[in-house]
């Protein structure tokens, strides 16, 4: 029984397990069927999916070409339309152009057919001309003969060959042309004094009483008071060894005479002279004298007179209001404090000439700070001729370039003295500024000698003149007064003589302000009756 169970039992279970494999075969058949029908469903899917594809892109493509093929028949539209405007528009200009091109031609054919009558009309003239010359020719040849007639009648009857007869003419229009020249010369000259002798006066006497100044000649000797007559022995030292040191020292002569409580120093350079004057003070307050202490103190007193004149420079720049000169050109105008000119402070002088120069260029409309400026330094190169070669001028046109001043300052300092000719109105006014200080009572000296000799000299220019019968200089040398030989020279000609003196003195001297030339002219007829 047992047994029979265990066999069904076994049955059984081979049975389910064969039950099993059939369904899971079955199940993998169905599985494979399920599968290979997904792959023809979605395959399927895909072919409709790109037939429609195909179908939309056949659509745009021929919609696209239809659109395409509307465009270019629009195009062509377009560009037969606008051909046919442009062919128009050709056909229209060159018929202007031909119209044109005729027209020009029409006129061409009428200026050559006017050239042609015009040439005929020509030709027709030259004829006309060549007959007309021939006959002129023969007149002329007529009127030679003629006029040779007449000149020979002409020579018998008044005495005079043609040569003779036209001297004597171009006498006659010499004195007529000399006393028209005169009297044009004397009316220019009286319209110019009328026109400018009014604003001249004004300005120039409006600077000068607002720029007044006192003046006072300097000399070239300096004069240190002594103490004592007995300090004169202890100048001169032992073996006179004292004063040769001092002598060399400062380069200044030591003049020890009769004079009581004083000694006199004498020196061209004033620089010097103050030098040695400080140093001589100083050593007669200290009273030790001797060589080596007299080196001392005239090396302190150097040093002492170079910080006044940087001081003085500074000050005369700061009083001329002007601004960012070169620390050298002020020095060198402190260094003109103590340089004369005709016995005149060449610092003053130029202080004087600054302020006169730039009240005229004020009035005038000029640029006051320029001419203030070449009013101060027009004599700077004084500071400079006792130690260099050259005129004051010259050396101050250099040391003003050196030192990068304007051209219109250097220019002025160039003409100041009439060297080259004033090109500017600020050169002019320092010109007139310059020869207002140097004029003016009292602001200059001369030796005796140098002012007899410019009296000579005036005299002697005006009497080398033909004509003149004596000269005199009169008002020291402001005028020279010329009598003429009346029986040599007439009114007319003394008009010229006198701008010939002037222009000859202008030429042959130096001298400040103006000299007036004054010729006098006198017929006397005397008679008596018997």
């Amino acid at each position: 029984m047992h047994t029979v169970t265990k066999l069904a039992v076994v049955a059984l279970s081979e049975l389910d397990l064969w039950v099993y494999v059939a369904a899971a075969a079955v199940a993998l058949v169905i599985a494979v069927v399920a599968f290979l029908l997904g792959i023809a469903y979605r395959k399927s899917k895909h072919e409709r999916a790109i037939g429609s594809a195909e179908d939309e892109a056949r659509r745009i493509v021929s919609e696209a070409m239809k659109t395409a093929e509307t465009k270019k028949r629009e195009s062509i539209l377009e560009a037969k339309d606008e051909i046919h405007k442009i062919r128009t528009e050709s056909d229209k200009e060159l018929r202007e152009r031909r119209s044109e091109v005729q027209r020009q031609e029409h006129r061409l054919q009428q200026k050559e057919e006017s050239l042609d009558r015009k040439i005929e009309n020509f030709e027709a003239k030259e004829e006309k001309l060549a007959t007309r010359e021939k006959e002129l020719e023969a007149k002329f040849v007529e009127l030679e003969q003629i006029k040779r007639s007449q000149f020979d009648m002409l020579e018998r009857i008044s005495g005079y060959t043609a040569e003779q007869a036209k001297a004597h003419l171009l006498d006659i229009l010499d004195g007529e042309l000399q006393h028209e020249k005169a009297i044009k010369i004397q009316t220019y000259e009286m319209q110019t004094r009328d026109d400018q002798d009014k604003l001249a006066r004004k300005i120039i006497a409006g600077a000068i009483q607002r720029c007044a100044a006192d003046h006072s000649s300097e000399t070239t000797v300096s004069v240190v008071p002594l103490p004592n007559d007995e300090m004169k022995g202890r100048i001169i030292g032992r073996e006179g060894r004292n004063i040769r040191a001092l002598e060399v020292a400062t380069g200044v002569d030591l003049i020890i005479d009769d004079t009581p409580e004083a000694i006199t120093l004498s020196s061209f350079d004033p620089v010097r002279r103050e030098i040695a004057k400080q140093a001589l003070e100083k050593l007669i307050v200290d009273g030790r004298i001797h060589p080596a202490r007299i080196e001392e103190t005239v090396a302190k007193a150097k040093a002492e007179v170079e910080r006044t004149i940087k001081e003085t420079g500074e000050k005369a720049v700061l009083d001329a209001g002007i601004h960012s000169m070169h620390p050298e050109l002020v020095k060198l105008l402190g260094r003109l404090r103590y340089r004369t000119s005709y016995g005149q402070n060449v610092l003053n002088h130029s202080m004087e000439v600054c302020h006169l120069a730039g009240l005229m260029a004020a009035e005038l409309g000029e640029d006051p700070m320029l001419a203030r400026r070449a009013g101060l330094l027009h004599d700077i190169g004084k500071a400079l001729d006792h130690e260099h070669e050259g005129s004051h001028i010259s050396l101050g046109v250099e040391v003003a370039k050196k030192h990068k001043e304007s051209e219109e300052v250097v220019h002025a300092i160039h003409a100041h003295h009439g060297e080259v000719e004033a090109k500017t109105v600020i050169a002019c006014i320092v010109q007139a500024a310059d020869a207002i200080s140097a004029a003016r009572p009292g602001a200059r000296r001369e030796n005796i000698e140098n002012y007899i000799k410019r009296l000579e000299k005036l005299e002697e220019i005006a009497n080398s003149f033909e004509g003149i019968d004596t000269s005199f200089a009169i008002q020291a040398g402001r005028e020279i007064r010329v009598l003429v030989k009346p029986e040599k020279i007439n009114d007319d000609q003394m008009v010229l003589i006198a701008r010939d003196i002037a222009n000859k003195i202008e030429a042959s001297l130096d001298y400040p302000g103006q000299i007036k030339v004054n010729l006098i002219r006198e017929n006397r007829v005397v008679d008596y009756a018997k």
